[in-house]
């Protein structure tokens, strides 16, 4: 099967296996991937429409040259995968491409087109794959091992097995904690950093996580809803919990670059669906209630930041810190970090009682704390403080305390009402253009 010239409207060139070979004479076209070329061949001049693989005019390549169609399923995958609730952009650098390669294969992409961020249950997938050319006995086994590999999640629904598509953060990389290599990370690394994937990522308009205050930094005068409390969403949750390595922290040892807050390794809980998923593909341990309260304290102590999902019923509860932790690095380079933040409270002062010791200052993990120039109080800025807590419980003077914000941000009931949320206002391009003048403004 070839393709179409525009215009002769004859076919143009073969498919040779998984391979499209040029004729001399073709220019081909393409905007969001760069096809690899393994020759050169004299310069065409027809612009092709490529019909068979369904791509817009961009990038141009000569006659001779070969494409490996193969991989277009992952460009078809990434098309998808940015259509669900947390977006997937494309990049002209491709790395996307080769974090969808490591993640499946080109059967499990196949596969995957077929799977959404909602639920779906084993037989429904199995009814969409077979127009795929996909044998239904084989669906199963490919979905279990996607699952195994951290591709895409696996989830309970009233006894019913089922299967959905999660995104790269929160979700994909995390369960590749056994799996890291210098080269993926590489790959991560150039991807998250990029442009479009922060705009992507910045563009939900609830985010994925939220801070919640470390215990001993809430006053008795609060009411402080469950959600916004430690140890209520651990006495709350049925289980089951995990105990894992965090990620960020071993991401960052991986490059040479240890924690300057903890040395413990075990610090982030999987809860639920997310804990049985992570137990299950021997990411960590299973652990009872109360080794989890054991735990967070710990976390506490050594002035790691609680971030659990955004939602009433928690999937998980991050420990983390300023110097390893993707999500406060990211925004620490934020020119108004607090307009993409879930939190309920935020730091005070009182300019009477410091003493300007900056105990704060070094314990603060996303820099909203300084010291002012005359060396006398700490000052908190307040587009930067995301409410965690740390700096009051070690202030030696008492002149740290923690307010509760104006307008309370009740997260919603569990991830699916978060992605449904997040899927109902998600931003197209011009939502996106608007996002990244804001920030250029408020540099």
């Amino acid at each position: 099967m070839g393709c179409t010239d525009l215009q002769t409207g004859r076919p143009k060139g073969r498919i040779c296996g998984r391979k499209r070979i040029l004729v001399p004479g073709e220019i081909v076209r393409d905007r969001s991937y760069r096809f690899c070329i393994e020759s050169q061949a004299d310069a065409g001049y027809n612009i092709l429409a490529l019909s068979l693989l369904n791509h817009s005019p961009g990038t141009v390549f000569r006659g001779g040259d070969t494409i490996d169609t193969a991989d277009l399923i992952y460009r078809d995958l990434q098309r998808h995968l940015d259509r669900q609730a947390v977006g997937f952009p494309a990049t002209k650098a491709g790395a996307e491409i080769r974090i969808l390669k490591r993640l499946f294969s080109p059967d499990e992409a196949r596969l995957a087109l077929h799977i959404t961020y909602k639920p779906m249950p084993l037989e429904c997938i199995c009814d969409l794959a077979e127009g795929s050319g996909i044998a239904r006995d084989r669906v199963e086994s490919m979905l279990d091992n996607m699952a195994r590999n951290g591709a895409i999640e696996y989830v309970e629904r009233e006894g019913t097995r089922c299967f959905r598509t999660i995104p790269l953060i929160v979700g994909m990389f995390e369960y590749q904690l056994n799996r890291l290599t210098p080269e993926f990370l590489d790959d991560f690394e150039q991807y998250t950093s990029g442009r479009a994937f922060g705009l992507s990522f910045l563009s939900t308009e609830r985010p994925q996580m939220r801070t919640i205050p470390v215990g001993k930094s809430i006053g008795v005068e609060h009411h402080v809803a469950t959600y916004d409390d430690i140890s209520e969403i651990i006495n709350g949750s049925e289980g089951p919990f995990g105990i894992i390595e965090c990620i960020c922290r071993k991401s960052a040892a991986m490059m040479g670059n240890s924690c300057k807050k903890t040395s413990r390794r075990e610090t982030c809980m999987p809860i639920g669906e997310m804990a049985k998923q992570a137990i299950q593909n021997g990411m960590g341990r299973a652990i009872r209630g109360e080794e989890a309260l054991e735990i967070a304290w710990m976390n506490e102590a050594e002035g790691l930041v609680f971030q659990p999902s955004n939602a009433q019923k928690a999937d998980f509860i991050c420990a983390c810190c300023g110097c390893c932790c993707g999500m406060l690095r990211f925004q620490k380079m934020l020119p108004r970090p607090v307009d993409f933040w879930a939190t309920n409270y935020h730091a005070t002062v009182s300019a009477d009682n410091c003493t300007g010791c900056k105990i704060c200052v070094e314990r603060c993990q996303v820099a909203a704390v300084t010291v002012d120039n005359g060396g006398n109080s700490a000052v908190i800025d307040l587009d930067r403080c995301i409410g965690c807590g740390n700096c009051i419980v070690t202030c030696p003077a008492g002149a740290m305390s923690l307010v509760r914000k104006k307008k309370e941000t009740v997260p919603p009931t569990d991830t699916e009402a978060l992605h449904d949320e997040i899927m109902a206002h998600k931003k197209g391009t011009i939502g996106r253009m608007m996002l990244a003048a804001k920030l250029m403004l408020k540099r």
